[in-house]
């Protein structure tokens, strides 16, 4: 049985690992030579968000609904897997159009229209829909 102590030890080397890896990737963008591309930084971000989600979520959601915890772990794994196709085509308009940001992709997409504006009732009534849905995850 592990005592308190040796999971505290454990808990902060592993917190200290994650530190030593992202120090890791920002001094290698500051040189140039960033580990974005690399197949097994997507491989260890998969791995952090399926046992943040483990630990947080899953567990409690399959001990009281049952398969209802399925769909914390479909999500990202459809994301891996077909998410590369609407990435493709999100860079290919904003390189054709010289988009920098999320903001200057909707407004390209939708121009000025008032309905997807901040300010427009049927964008407002959207936020307000959403907001239970979000406080009951």
């Amino acid at each position: 049985m592990l005592t308190a102590p040796t999971i505290v030890i454990i808990a902060f080397l592993y917190l200290c690992l994650l530190f030593a890896i992202a120090y890791y990737g920002d001094k290698r963008a500051d040189r140039g030579r960033s580990i974005i591309g690399n197949p097994y930084i997507y491989a260890l971000s998969i791995a952090v968000y399926a046992t943040s989600w483990t630990f947080y979520g899953s567990v409690g959601r399959a001990a009281s609904s049952g398969v209802g915890f399925l769909p914390i772990y479909i999500g990202p794994t459809l994301t891996f897997i077909l998410g590369w196709y609407l990435i493709r085509k999100i860079i290919r308009i904003s390189k054709v159009n010289r988009i920098t940001s999320i903001a200057d992709f909707i407004a390209s997409r939708y121009g000025k229209r008032s309905t997807v504006s901040p300010r427009s009732p049927i964008s407002s009534r959207r936020v307000m829909a959403r907001a239970p849905i979000s406080a009951a995850w």
